[in-house]
């Protein structure tokens, strides 16, 4: 894997970087020093991209139960790479409480943690002060997030979730808790398979999100962009088409790479990060011109 001053030393042939496979908390560090020497968008994958997708289909999620984003209260399993972007862009999002659980259980602000990322994640979560592990921060919860390992969450544990509950049991290629054994209990239930409905899949972020930067020259990829590609995702499921197996579009749906690029591109001029002199989309020649260069 190449180092951050590999990367960096790149720079010049560079639009921008996408960083894969890197685990926790390395690909914290890599990715701020990265952000730190280089001028142009720095993007890891395997957190952003997965709490766009993640924000994006509990958007949607919400709207099905019929309630609002800065109502709910959310838990969090395993805060590694994807986990602490996913509780940034809760916060982002408007979330007010936000409950992170790992292994050593609820992460808690009276606590001292080696791991730097998962100190941060202590202040800014737990505002009830809980204690204790998965079972005491789910109790009454809204949301449960599952970004750990297979057989993480029980039944039981659903059951003491508020009504109309959301399970994103995301762990691949065994989920936190299987589907079929929700089913009736779960108002919605999304997974990071294809084979059940509500695939959460990163790959609906990467391509818009990335062209968009490209497009207006965006020096970094701000929150306000991530945020604004996640509500671009979730628009692309209308109203009409809106179900409790359908929060969040295929991957193979044509509309979300333009959607998510045209939201980007306003989010990096509302965020002064876009260096293109002018505001307007690409027009059919530079679109004519990016197809043929492969982009």
């Amino acid at each position: 894997m190449p180092s951050s001053r590999s990367c960096a030393a790149s720079r010049p042939d560079s639009g921008g970087i996408n960083l894969e496979d890197i685990s926790s908390p390395r690909c914290f560090e890599i990715e701020r020093r990265l952000q730190e020497l280089l001028d142009i968008p720095v993007f890891h994958d395997d957190q952003h991209g997965t709490a766009v997708v993640l924000i994006a289909s509990l958007m949607n999620a919400a709207k099905c139960v019929d309630k609002r984003m800065d109502t709910l209260r959310v838990v969090v399993c395993g805060i590694g790479a994807a986990g602490m972007s996913i509780v940034r862009m809760l916060h982002s999002a408007g979330v007010p409480s936000v409950v992170a659980v790992d292994r050593e259980g609820i992460l808690s602000a009276d606590r001292e943690y080696v791991n730097p990322a998962w100190q941060w994640c202590a202040q800014h979560t737990n505002p009830e002060g809980r204690t204790g592990g998965l079972t005491e921060a789910i109790a009454g919860a809204d949301v449960f997030i599952g970004v750990s390992g297979p057989g993480v969450l029980s039944v039981d544990q659903v059951k003491s979730m508020a009504a109309d509950p959301i399970v994103f049991a995301m762990a691949n290629p065994e989920p936190e808790i299987r589907p079929d054994l929700i089913q009736g209990i779960a108002a919605v239930i999304g997974t990071g398979r294809s084979d059940y409905p509500n695939q959460i899949n990163n790959v609906l972020c990467f391509p818009g999100i990335f062209r968009g930067a490209l497009d207006c020259r965006a020096s970094r990829i701000t929150e306000g962009m991530k945020l604004a590609a996640a509500k671009a995702i979730a628009a692309v499921v209308t109203d009409e088409q809106l179900s409790s197996e359908y929060i969040v579009p295929s991957v193979f749906n044509a509309a979300v790479v333009e959607n998510v690029r045209k939201a980007v591109i306003e989010a990096a001029y509302a965020d002064k990060v876009a260096r293109r002199q002018d505001k307007r989309s690409l027009g059919d020649d530079d679109k004519a011109s990016h197809a043929e260069s492969g982009m």
